[in-house]
């Protein structure tokens, strides 16, 4: 397979600029005052103009935060509404990939001049934004390097161009907390997807709960929250997932070392890896870097569970 190059992707696209008093320019963006940027960027930039979600999570996500990323999109995409994101690796990647692939768009917000890729890793989304009628934009200069400032100011823009915006997994502090709470600031609706009080990449949405953002409990509950707040009803959808089973229900709340994992389930260790064993080869269970067990990608989102 030929491997992907932004370069001549982008150049079957035209360049385009949108100054702040430009007809065309998003007026979300006005709200920015001052410091609404210029843009610049390839692709149709009329999808910045229509019903836009920026979904955002942690670059080191943990698969729990992935999966949600990947559901918030899929969701947001099949109720017809733009998924914005800025491309990073982690849950901004996966939430703009699974957004083309449920046959909607996708605005890749990069911390860079949009004709330069930055991460390489996500090189095929920013094609595949292109591709599939979305753009990438950026709020600096052409050729401009990533820098932790020019992070800043898309994160800024990220938070100011959708009505709504959802964190899947954040930790307090971080740059995904930041965007959530300036979103806040903006008057946007900020969505939190609740995770375990155990783990450092979800202090920032829980806190972002309990100081008053919507709570995302399931599927149909963001499914809900569109509705109401874009006036959109999803064209299709995925059935539930199944049960998940005891091992996979104990690894949902927090990852877990096997003999942790042992006791909670009563069940002897040598037993207790057999079955890990069994579950990672099946592609329910995945090993981190520091032992533990989570849940797959596939786990979460109920495919090819067996019992």
């Amino acid at each position: 397979m030929a491997a992907v190059d932004y370069a001549a992707c982008r150049a079957g696209f035209r360049s385009w600029e949108l100054l702040p008093d430009d007809s065309s320019y998003p007026a979300s963006l006005l709200d920015l005052g001052k410091d609404a940027p210029i843009l610049r960027g390839y692709g149709d930039p009329d999808v910045l103009l229509g019903d836009c979600l920026s979904v955002i999570g942690a670059r080191k996500a943990t698969p729990y935060g992935e999966s949600c990323a990947k559901m918030a999109a899929r969701v947001a995409a099949e109720s017809g509404i733009t998924v914005v994101s800025g491309g990073a690796i982690g849950c901004d990647c996966v939430a703009g990939t699974a957004a083309v692939e449920a046959g909607g768009k996708t605005v890749v917000i990069p911390g860079c001049g949009a004709d330069v890729v930055y991460p390489r890793s996500s090189e095929k989304l920013f094609c595949r934004a292109l591709e599939t009628g979305g753009c990438v934009v950026s709020v600096e200069h052409w050729g401009c390097p990533p820098t932790r400032w020019t992070f800043l100011k898309r994160n800024r823009a990220i938070a100011a161009l959708s009505r709504s915006l959802i964190v899947c997994e954040a930790g307090r502090p971080s740059g995904t907390f930041g965007t959530a709470t300036q979103a806040a600031d903006l008057g946007r609706r900020v969505y939190a997807i609740p995770g375990s009080i155990f783990s450092a990449n979800s202090s920032g949405t829980n806190w972002l709960i309990e100081s008053g953002a919507a709570i995302v409990v399931d599927e149909e509950s963001l499914e809900a929250l569109i509705a109401l707040d874009y006036g959109r009803l999803r064209m299709s959808g995925t059935p539930r997932p199944k049960e998940r089973g005891a091992l996979l229900d104990a690894l949902v709340a927090n990852p877990m070392l096997p003999d942790e994992i042992s006791r909670l389930i009563d069940l002897d260790l040598p037993s207790t890896l057999a079955l890990l064993a069994e579950y990672e080869a099946m592609g329910l269970v995945t090993r981190l870097v520091d032992g533990r067990f989570a849940p797959t990608e596939d786990s979460y989102l109920g495919q090819n569970v067996r019992h």
